[in-house]
């Protein structure tokens, strides 16, 4: 599934994100703190995920919810987690270049299968 241009533009400058897995670890929510959308794909990088990245290796099934003021997407899907290749090497380059003290420790590629607006006044 494709995000259109509203849902991706809300994400890119969300006042708050978060992420939902369910694993070994149980029920896990972590606010995100950077994502990028390559290629259709959300990038949500990985800089003190513990028993997120435990969860979501045992479960790939996450979801994504974004939101400014009081507009907002949920995003579910599947999540392949990557700590090595061009796609890391990639998303590693970005943060060295963009956020200086932070440490990629992996990469998180969601691909949307289900989107929901999350607004009061959505139908």
């Amino acid at each position: 599934m494709k995000l259109n241009s509203q849902v991706a533009d809300l994400l890119l400058s969300a006042d708050s994100k978060a992420l939902a897995t369910f694993g070994p670890n149980n029920i896990n929510v972590v606010p995100v703190s950077t994502i990028r959308i390559v290629d259709g794909g959300i990038w949500l990088m990985n800089y003190f995920f513990n028993k997120t990245a435990e969860n979501i290796l045992s479960n790939p099934y996450v979801s994504l919810v974004g939101w400014r003021g009081f507009d907002g997407y949920q995003i579910k899907g599947h999540v392949l987690y990557i700590t090595e290749g061009p796609k890391f090497n990639d998303a590693k380059k970005w943060v060295e270049e963009n956020l200086k003290d932070r440490v990629l420790k992996g990469l998180l590629i969601l691909s949307p299968e289900e989107i929901y607006d999350i607004s009061p006044n959505s139908t």
